[in-house]
């Protein structure tokens, strides 16, 4: 069964940072493509930031490019997000999803499994 788990969220001000973690069971993160993805409320899910676990390629969206590191830690099984410089904007919930590998590039695709979310909360 795969079980992937977040964790790492919480309230930071305007400015901080916040380390994600997500650790995943049942379901090697070698040679796959792993993101993060989130939801505010109100709003659609976006897809934040991937990687492609077997090149390291990563990709990410406009709005966090500079402030957020995707990595991943294949020993331990765990993908992560360092976000830096925080805005309230990044306020939402956010999600660990993992997938096969595609050729198409990580970014584009849509992943099989989820993780429940933790919550990342900016305020100023």
């Amino acid at each position: 069964q795969v079980q992937l788990v977040e964790s790492g969220g919480g309230s930071v001000q305007t400015g901080g940072s916040l380390r994600l973690s997500c650790v995943v069971s049942g379901y090697t993160i070698g040679s796959r493509c792993m993101g993060w993805f989130r939801q505010a409320p109100g709003k659609e899910r976006e897809v934040v930031a991937t990687i492609n676990t077997a090149d390291g390629r990563t990709s990410y969206a406009n709005s966090v490019k500079g402030r957020y590191t995707i990595s991943q830690d294949n020993a331990k099984n765990t993908l992560y997000l360092q976000m830096n410089s925080l805005k309230s904007e990044d306020t939402a919930m956010y999600y660990c999803a993992a997938r096969s590998a595609v050729w198409f590039g990580c970014f584009g695709a849509e992943y099989n499994y989820w993780g429940q979310g933790t919550q990342v909360t900016v305020s100023s």
